[in-house]
């Protein structure tokens, strides 16, 4: 829908701009203001005047007479109303049935294409680039293949049915492990990092993966009964609740409605009072002109264009212009823990020595297992010698073997160690220990868990540094979030939280009186980034938390929040700054017009309003391009 905006406004706005220009300069009015004889026929100026009006004025026409019926004044009614004006009265002035001085001709062709220019520029900013919803649907296998061999779509999966589920291939359907062991990657639904064992009689979502071993799984839920529809409506339901708010320009945009009108109103009444009904229709018409929203057509839609384009040359993309102009506001920042304060992946945090990791590096180097390919990269980090290994043998639940050299080297974790009845070396809460056996006696350990990315405390501390609190959420378990809530310096934090629940989370903070940023880059993110007040995803995350959010960071540094909070504040500074100038050229030169001050014998003449009214455009323009000089921290 937003792109079919940008192109319908695009389009029009070229051609208007096309049209405009012949009509501006055959423009009689124009001609005498700047100083020169009109040229071409003086029917050119009418006739383009009117296929601007009817063509390029088309979507403010219909837009102001869907406000109308709504009852709700706003941006199209001032800019249909102000447009209408200009043209009967420019078509009055032609035709010679209104008085030579109503020529607006080139006033109405410019205020088409400004106020075109603007509504391209807003249409841009708001388009989507992606959908959350199509996106969630994009987590399920293309097939599913039946136990007896069949393929077919996930949709024509009924609840009965046995599937089977290959090493590295995603479950079609909620169901329940009828048969085999794999550790399965729920970080798409859960957030978790860690792989988590499932075997027979174990539920598993749709759109998980089997890291390590088949199974066979009995649907127990299709189609809108899945996990995956619930986080989909969630996600449905949260967005529609975000999209009513409404837009600082429309309210400024509906009080000066009710101004401009107001005033034509008293003007049209006062001067005919006074016995010159000429002079009455004369100065309604200017005042209504006059009133025409140049420069509050351009006021936000500019500054949000160059706030975007500052924030993407920062790494950071805007998608939702109200979710850049509420992150001012914003006093609690709630982080995701897996793959945003955290790098989303194991590591090994310990190990007993170097002989203990280059064996059991060894030894898992042909293992797709996560925590085996930590414990090959940290080898490869401290450049370790990693002897080959063959006789390669993946236990479910224990662990994994390999002859290196002449000795046979087990990694495992304690299963392993019950099975060879041996006792632990090492414990750690909130970290994986996997044990090294050569032999068959235990060598030594390693600890494996979620990195901490080095930049979040900074993160946390310039955000703090703003008046902002920070609290942290996860599913993991209570000993993990503690341990990574202390080590980044966040007080308040969330663990063992269900997708379900995140959203929850977030409307427990707002119902506490908090305006709520949340950062996250998990589907089961997804419901509680659209819940957000403001939404912001780490870029390097999945395609439905980058469509569920206002604001996406290419990449995943947290301490381009503290920067997207100073960009909104520097941004919505130029707003205000701007509305007050858009409105303030009204609040001044409406009156003048309308003849205040014609007691005093000073009437302010049509040409010179025309005139403040395209330089009070220029100063908006102009005070929008300083933007780009904010610096981000």
């Amino acid at each position: 829908m937003h792109d079919h905006h940008v192109a319908q406004y695009r389009r029009l706005f070229w051609w208007m701009l096309a049209l405009a220009v012949p009509t501006v300069l055959s423009s009689g009015m124009f001609a005498m203001v700047v100083g020169y004889d009109a040229p071409g026929p003086p029917w050119l100026s009418p006739v383009l005047g009117t296929v601007m009006y009817v063509w390029g004025g088309r979507p403010f026409l219909t837009g102001a007479v869907s406000e109308l019926r709504s009852r709700a004044p706003g941006m199209m009614l001032l800019i249909g109303l102000a447009i209408t004006v200009a043209f009967v009265a420019s078509m009055g002035a032609s035709l010679g049935l209104l008085d030579h001085g109503l020529d607006f001709w080139w006033e109405l062709a410019l205020l088409i294409v400004i106020m075109l220019l603007g509504h391209w520029i807003e249409m841009r900013s708001l388009a989507r680039t992606t959908s959350a919803l199509d996106s969630l649907a994009a987590l399920l296998p293309d097939e599913a293949e039946r136990a007896d061999g069949t393929r077919v779509p996930p949709s024509e999966l009924r609840v009965g049915d046995l599937v089977l589920v290959r090493p590295g291939g995603r479950i079609p359907a909620d169901g329940v492990v009828v048969s085999g062991s794999a550790g399965m990657d729920e970080s798409m639904i859960t957030g978790e990092s860690a792989t988590v064992r499932r075997s027979e009689g174990d539920r598993v979502v749709a759109g998980t993966v089997a890291t390590d071993s088949a199974l066979r799984v009995e649907v127990r839920a299709v189609g809108d009964d899945t996990a995956l529809a619930g986080i989909r409506r969630l996600v449905e339901a949260a967005q529609n609740s975000t999209s009513r708010a409404q837009r600082i320009a429309d309210r400024a945009a509906a009080l000066l409605f009710w101004f401009a009108l107001g005033a034509g109103l008293v003007t049209a009444v006062v001067w005919t009072l006074l016995g010159q009904p000429d002079e009455a229709i004369t100065r309604t018409i200017t005042v209504l002109v006059i009133a025409c929203p140049h420069a509050l057509g351009l006021a936000i839609p500019l500054v949000v264009s160059i706030a975007t384009e500052r924030a993407a040359r920062a790494g950071v993309l805007v998608k939702d212009r109200l979710a850049l102009e509420s992150m001012r506001t914003v006093d609690t920042v709630l982080f995701d823990k897996t793959g945003t304060l955290t790098k989303g992946e194991p590591a090994v945090t310990w190990v007993t020595s170097d002989e203990v990791l280059g064996l059991a590096a060894a030894a898992e180097a042909d293992s797709e297992h996560p925590l085996a390919k930590a414990i090959v990269a940290a080898a490869k980090e401290r450049g370790l010698d990693v002897e080959p290994a063959s006789e390669f043998v993946s236990s479910p639940a224990l662990g994994v073997s390999a002859r290196v050299g002449s000795r046979l080297v087990r990694v495992g974790g304690p299963r392993l160690l019950d099975e060879v009845g041996a006792e632990p070396v090492r414990e750690a809460a909130g970290a994986t220990v996997l044990h090294v056996l050569v032999d068959g006696a235990v060598l030594g350990a390693l600890t494996l868990a979620d990195e901490i990315r080095p930049e979040s405390r900074e993160a946390v501390r310039a955000l703090e540094a703003r008046g902002v609190e920070v609290v942290m959420i996860t599913g993991d378990a209570e000993a993990v979030a503690a341990s990574v809530a202390h080590e980044v310096g966040i007080a308040r934090y969330y663990a063992g939280v269900r997708p379900e629940d995140k959203a929850g989370a977030v409307k427990e903070l707002q119902d506490e009186g908090r305006r709520v940023a949340m950062v996250g880059d998990g589907v089961n993110d997804a419901p509680a980034l659209a819940r957000a007040d403001v939404g912001i995803a780490i870029g390097a995350g999945t395609d439905v938390a980058i469509a569920s959010a206002g604001v996406i960071l290419a990449g995943d540094d947290p301490r381009a929040v503290p920067s997207v909070m100073d960009l909104s504040r520097a941004t919505y500074r130029k707003m205000k700054q701007n509305l007050w100038w858009a409105a303030g050229y009204n609040l001044i030169s409406v009156p003048l017009a309308a003849g205040a001050l014609a007691p005093w014998g000073f009437v302010l003449p049509m040409s010179v309003g025309a005139i403040l009214m395209s330089a009070s455009t220029v100063v908006v323009a102009a005070n929008a391009q300083l933007l780009r000089r904010v610096r981000l921290s």
